[in-house]
């Protein structure tokens, strides 16, 4: 029985959200209406903050502090979860933009990170789970050759960055990071569809396009060359948070029950019109 005087729903599922930025809040936000939410962020204060938002909006919220590129604090991650299960939804949404870290780091941290969460939420799949990870439209626009493929598809190699560095044949940038990151995730989402239907749950990934959050904001001011995306789209503005939320909500929901391996390109039409322009 749940006490009095708290938002805590005992008789609910439970919906994990990696990540407490922009974007993650809006997810937990959307489905913290109908689930008990674990909110997963590196950050301890801001974690403590944001779930404390949360709960003063009604949700039952809990945090964790994770770092998603360690292997050990993902582990202790998915114990909790499975602890105050059971988990019906994962929302893996933490990445870096290009202008937050270097290459590398970004690669590690927008690969690895995914991977090690998929990883330790498969043992917790079951029946109605689903798991969605957040990549992005420029994942749809990179070149991808097989050596590069082949170095991207073993995301916890101990020499993955210098396997990818080989394979692109010059300096891994933070640009370049973003798009093979990104575009690994939706192959890992792919790969992954078949042991997670044997389980009876789904894996799905979701790419958006220029959506109006302060990560954005900051690469708009990083990129001026992201004002020309944002003419190119068809439907005229950015995307919003609750569009985003909508949709993971959708995803993750039994209306998608028959939906997996696949991935959903949340962009205004601005992916289809890049690469109609894009010679044969």
């Amino acid at each position: 029985m749940a006490r009095i005087g708290t938002n805590e729903r005992t008789g609910q599922a439970l919906a994990v959200v990696v990540g407490a930025g922009g974007m993650g809040m809006a997810i937990a936000r959307r489905l913290g209406n109908g689930h008990r939410v674990l909110l997963a962020d590196r950050d301890a204060g801001h974690l403590e903050r944001q779930v404390a938002a949360l709960r003063g909006e009604g949700h039952d919220a809990r945090g964790a502090v994770c770092d998603v590129v360690d292997p050990a604090a993902v582990g202790a991650l998915a114990r909790e979860a499975a602890a105050a299960g059971p988990v019906k939804a994962l929302a893996h949404v933490v990445g870096l933009s290009p202008s937050m870290a270097d290459g590398p780091t970004v690669l590690r941290v927008n690969l690895i990170g995914p991977t090690l969460v998929t990883d330790a939420f498969t043992g917790l799949a079951g029946p109605g789970m689903a798991a969605l990870l957040v990549s992005s439209l420029a994942a749809h626009l990179a070149p991808l050759d097989p050596a590069l493929l082949a170095a991207l598809d073993e995301p916890l190699a101990p020499d993955l960055v210098e396997t990818v560095q080989a394979a692109i044949g010059g300096e891994l940038t933070s640009s370049v990071a973003y798009q093979i990151s990104k575009a690994a995730v939706i192959r890992m989402c792919q790969a992954r569809a078949a042991a997670w239907g044997a389980r009876g749950a789904r894996i799905v990934s979701l790419s958006p396009g220029l959506i109006a959050t302060p990560m954005g904001a900051r690469e708009f001011e990083a990129q001026p060359e992201k004002h020309r995306l944002l003419e190119l789209t068809p439907l005229g503005r950015e995307g919003t948070l609750v569009e985003i939320a909508d949709a993971v909500e959708f995803l993750l929901s039994e209306r998608a029950s028959f939906i997996s391996g696949i991935d959903l390109l949340v962009d205004g039409g601005l992916g289809a019109t890049v690469r109609s322009a894009l010679p044969a």
